[in-house]
């Protein structure tokens, strides 16, 4: 059998490298569907947090360093030099930068959310909202709402900047 590189330990590091990323970061983009999912029912939101954490526990965070590692596999089997492949190095230091948001700042958001979402879901009356007109979550829970969608928007942002610098391999 063939393949189409020399080097087979580089085309499994690129393999894994590739189906971790799809496996790891494609669950992501799911997180507003559920997040607005949950705030359309709101006795469903705190099972949208839940399952939202449990995808980014279990599924996301671990794959993301999986991601990570067999990225180091790749620069290592290709005797790639990252300081002369200025992309590499941009999008590694993005890549550490989206990994420690999602780390320390996604995952404490979402455990002040299932916790402030635990139990039968308060509303408070439309007034309390200046004059939107509607009730909706009391402001606590609006205030981790709104910051967890700017946080998401930030990560959805940086996965799709290294997707780009992955693929393009621009000169900088």
């Amino acid at each position: 059998m063939r393949f189409g590189h020399p080097d087979l330990l580089f085309l499994v590091f690129l393999f894994l490298h590739i189906g971790g990323a799809i496996v790891a970061f494609g669950p992501t983009f799911t997180f507003p569907i559920i997040g607005a999912m949950g705030g359309r029912e709101p006795q469903f939101a705190n099972f949208a947090a839940r399952i939202s954490g449990a995808i980014e526990h279990r599924l996301v965070v671990p794959l993301a360093i999986f991601v990570g590692l067999t990225g180091v596999g790749l620069i290592w089997t290709s005797h790639r030099d990252i300081f002369r492949n200025t992309w590499l190095l941009v999008a590694i230091v993005l890549y550490v930068i989206a990994l420690s948001v999602a780390i320390f700042v996604v995952t404490p958001l979402n455990r002040q959310l299932v916790g402030a979402t635990a139990g039968p879901p308060p509303t408070l009356p439309a007034e309390a909202y200046q004059g939107s007109g509607k009730a909706g979550p009391p402001p606590h829970i609006a205030g981790l709402v709104k910051r967890s969608q700017r946080v998401g928007m930030i990560l959805a942002l940086l996965l799709v900047s290294i997707l780009l610098l992955m693929v393009f391999k621009p000169t900088l």
